[in-house]
């Protein structure tokens, strides 16, 4: 089960929200970069990061930061954020990005997940299906899709999409637990590998999710849980170093 910490951009500042609500946003560093160091040298094998700007306006505001974050570290990035455009999903691939979620525009312009996978692997193009009661929202979940989850999955199959990130937005940013069974059932329907995210808080709920690798989920996005240090080799770090060093050098790996 790989762990892959996330990291929000808004307003060029590290932050993180509760169920996608801008009025509730914290912010836990001014330099997104520095975070990616810190989840680095915990030995983060990816990160998550999403332009929260480039999702309410489709302009790619904070693309220097994550261009930066590419440079300084030594590990896969797998960005979204506004992802409607070819131009945007080359952008990224092309300053080294992993791969992309395409989130909103998956649903409201199918034609471009077509146009991406003619020329792009299906390991660089991910969809990211965001859920309420299985239905996706799109537009900052401020809109219910004609679809239950799993009929998008299925046809984004179709179209050669082989993984998607799954989040239960009723449980997002609520420290209360993931959703279990719609993260299960997503993947038994659909027979995708399935990135789990929204609502991890402790060891107890990563076990649960280790149940379900048998369906193809092999992965799971992480945030508030991990700012807020909801888990035991946290505290140690936190409790026994003098100082999280912002610098390059990694305990299991070298700097680019």
């Amino acid at each position: 089960m790989l762990i892959i910490p996330a990291i929000d951009i808004k307003d060029g500042r590290c932050v993180r929200l509760t169920r996608g609500d801008f009025n509730q946003q914290k912010i836990y560093l001014d330099n997104p970069c520095d975070m990616a160091i810190i989840w680095r040298k915990q030995n983060a094998k990816m990160l998550h990061v999403v332009d929260l700007d480039a999702a309410l306006t489709g302009e790619m505001v904070n693309f220097l930061k994550i261009e930066q974050i590419v440079r300084e570290l030594d590990i896969p990035l797998q960005v979204g954020g506004g992802i409607r455009s070819l131009d945007a999903v080359k952008r990224y691939l092309d300053i080294g990005v992993g791969r992309v979620v395409i989130g909103s525009a998956a649903v409201t312009n199918p034609g471009l997940i077509e146009e991406v996978l003619k020329i792009y692997r299906p390991s660089k193009i991910v969809v990211g299906i965001d859920a309420e009661n299985g239905i996706p929202k799109i537009k900052g979940w401020t809109e219910s899709c004609g679809m239950k989850d799993y009929e998008l999955g299925l046809e984004m199959k179709q179209m050669g999409i082989e993984r998607v990130v799954y989040t239960d937005i009723s449980k997002d940013g609520m420290m209360q637990g993931f959703g279990y069974e719609s993260t299960k059932r997503f993947a038994e329907m659909t027979g995708m590998k399935v990135t789990a995210s929204g609502g991890v808080t402790s060891s107890d709920d990563l076990m649960k999710l280790v149940g379900l690798q048998q369906y193809g989920v092999d992965s799971v996005i992480i945030g508030k849980a991990l700012y807020e240090c909801n888990f035991p080799c946290q505290e140690l770090w936190y409790n026994f170093e003098e100082d999280i060093c912002i610098d390059h050098n990694f305990s299991t790996a070298r700097k680019k």
